[in-house]
């Protein structure tokens, strides 16, 4: 059985009996600090394993958590996402509010924090919700230019997820995304950021990500880090190897 990538390890204790009533209280009713300590008892019980009694809890942190501007709380509700995600079926079977659902992620990609801004980012990379995502497409696009390079990093994974998802009539939610990602890439100076950047032009557009890099043949050598130097010479082997198969 392969192994699946993990987010975040936590660990967890149960010294003594949780009672799952006095979570969805706290979720419902609590103020900030009882909302924080119930999501994290929560997650500490959905990751081992513990899921039953917790499958009217998306509905419950939609209603009465998302809202909820502490801090604190808002990194927990983005573990909490990322720890039930299930594609399209993210929030669960029963579809709440969408109109919160996309306010809480705009909110977020503005948030003040960057660290706030970028879980949601890492988040919105794996959200496969089209319906969730077009409306907060110019938002995730602001975080290209954020000054801070943790936030950039996951902006250039958001714009790939998004750019590989089509809508029902086959339009694109952003058409211009490799535009922009190469327009970036050329001031792009964090090592992580460039490889992201990178690896969706290598994904998307081969023949134009080996244009790119011909045109940057003598900075690719001398400047650029190890991590994107490694995206660059795969590219090359499956360019070469692609060419080989056309000769024959």
């Amino acid at each position: 059985m392969s192994e699946k990538p993990c987010a975040f390890l936590v660990r967890f204790e149960k010294h003594y009996p949780i009672a799952v009533a006095g979570i969805k209280a706290d979720l419902k009713y609590g103020d900030a600090a009882a909302k924080a300590s119930a999501l994290k008892q929560a997650i500490g019980l959905i990751i081992n394993g513990d899921t039953s009694q917790f499958r009217d809890l998306p509905v419950i942190i939609v209603n009465n958590v998302l809202p909820c501007e502490d801090l604190k709380v808002q990194k927990l509700v983005l573990l909490y996402l990322e720890t039930v995600y299930k594609g399209a079926d993210v929030f669960g079977r029963v579809p709440p509010d969408t109109t919160l659902v996309r306010d809480y992620l705009r909110r977020n990609l503005r948030h003040r924090d960057e660290y706030i801004r970028g879980l949601t980012l890492r988040f919105i990379s794996r959200l496969a919700h089209p319906d969730l995502l077009e409306p907060i497409v110019e938002s995730v696009l602001v975080n290209l230019y954020h000054r801070h390079c943790f936030v950039r990093r996951h902006a250039y994974s958001a714009i790939f997820a998004i750019h590989l998802q089509p809508k029902p009539n086959g339009r694109q939610l952003l058409p211009d995304a490799l535009d922009r990602v190469e327009h970036e890439l050329s001031f792009e100076r964090d090592a992580a950021a460039m490889r992201n950047a990178f690896f969706m032009l290598c994904t998307c557009a081969r023949e134009r990500a080996v244009a790119y890099l011909l045109a940057n043949a003598e900075r690719a050598v001398t400047e650029w880090p190890d991590i994107v130097q490694v995206v660059a010479i795969t590219l090359i082997r499956r360019a070469c190897c692609s060419a080989n198969k056309d000769r024959d």
